[in-house]
């Protein structure tokens, strides 16, 4: 179908002056739009919704309410005094008293030095019925007097109800030991059977009569004496005797011309490696691979940047890990030695003296 020749003369009119239109508009930069975007600045405050008296106006209550600001007094917002952080120790003092074990060894651990809880586990065996016999504050050792002739503190060795004339003579001992983490205390108990009442202090390594101590029963004594200790912790005494079993740290760090080339650590072997995977954990370094009767553990000590995959990160699995360096205890003269010694395939920026430095400070 043809159009008429008058049609389509005014179609062609009517399509210039729309674009001739939009044009102007355009150059004029858009100025017939009003621009609202800054009216609420001066806008008017509207009337409260009055609820006719009788009805609930809890519905008309405001979603999300704006707190009113006293403009003439703005000081609070402005406070002079810088506010106190919050209590990062709450998750610490939960974890606290933790019972560990290793090659048949309990023993309590406690965040605080041995001169600060002699006091305290001397007053939980006074009033536990133990008492105390013999003491040596020095050594770290507290001896209950005979466990024989108290109901209570029978029941808390585990004894029998009827005491026998037969029956061997009991006694227990408790002894605290700086830990191997700095302000730290190791607690032990055990509880010995003797044929006659000792008249002194006992060595704790003496093999004079049997040790009788289960390590159930080893637990729950120290699960005890943990409990007496979380509720005394406001207890201020301190004990000036025993103040000097933390003198001598434990752990050591030995350098040569400002390089750390070693850690001396004064403990036994199985004991010095737990505490050596302890802190690995801790720092979160990969261990490949590790030979515990050879006393030597391989690691990757790469900085986040040599073990990122760089620019193809999101085409890639994560990267393997690589060994680095290899951490070696061995028996010194008279303590152990903890030593690290770098990879040859290994040109990053870390040296074994830096994995000593930091593994020393996760281990004291």
């Amino acid at each position: 179908m043809q159009v008429p020749a008058r049609a389509r003369k005014k179609t062609v009119l009517f399509a210039r002056p729309v674009s001739a239109l939009v044009l102007a508009s355009a150059l004029a930069g858009c100025s017939l739009i009003d621009d609202r975007s800054e009216g609420y600045v001066n806008a008017p405050e509207g009337e409260p919704i009055q609820v006719p008296e009788g009805l609930d106006s809890s519905r008309l209550s405001e979603t999300m309410p704006i707190r009113s600001i006293n403009t003439a007094d703005s000081r609070n917002l402005y406070p002079s005094s810088i506010p106190r952080p919050p209590d990062m120790t709450s998750e610490i003092l939960d974890e606290n008293y933790v019972i560990e074990e290793l090659d048949g060894r309990i023993w309590l651990l406690v965040n605080e030095v041995p001169g600060r809880l002699w006091p305290v586990v001397s007053a939980w065996m006074n009033e536990s019925g133990l008492g105390i016999a013999h003491d040596s504050p020095q050594l770290g050792i507290l001896q209950s007097e005979l466990a024989n002739f108290s109901k209570r503190s029978r029941t808390l060795l585990g004894l029998a109800d009827s005491p026998t004339a037969t029956e061997p003579k009991v006694v227990m001992q408790a002894r605290l030991a700086p830990g191997i983490r700095r302000k730290t205390t190791e607690i032990r108990v055990r509880i010995l059977e003797l044929e006659q009442a000792p008249e002194e202090l006992m060595p704790w390594d003496s093999d004079t009569g049997a040790d009788a101590t289960s390590e159930q029963h080893q637990r729950a004594l120290l699960t005890e004496l943990g409990d007496f200790l979380k509720q005394r912790e406001d207890n201020k005494s301190f004990s000036r005797a025993a103040s000097g079993m933390v003198s001598k740290p434990l752990v050591r760090l030995q350098s040569e011309q400002d390089e750390a080339v070693a850690i001396r650590v004064e403990l036994d072997f199985g004991r010095t490696w737990a505490e050596v995977n302890r802190s690995l954990e801790e720092m979160g370094l990969p261990v490949l691979d590790l030979n515990r009767s050879e006393g030597w553990l391989q690691v990757d000590f790469r900085t986040e940047d040599e073990r990122g995959p760089g620019w193809f990160s999101w085409f890639s699995d994560a990267e393997k890990p690589v060994h680095t360096h290899t951490i070696r205890i061995q028996q010194g003269a008279d303590a152990m030695s903890v030593t690290a010694e770098q990879h040859d395939s290994y040109e990053g920026e870390r040296s074994s003296a830096d994995l000593l430095t930091q593994l020393f400070e996760h281990l004291y």
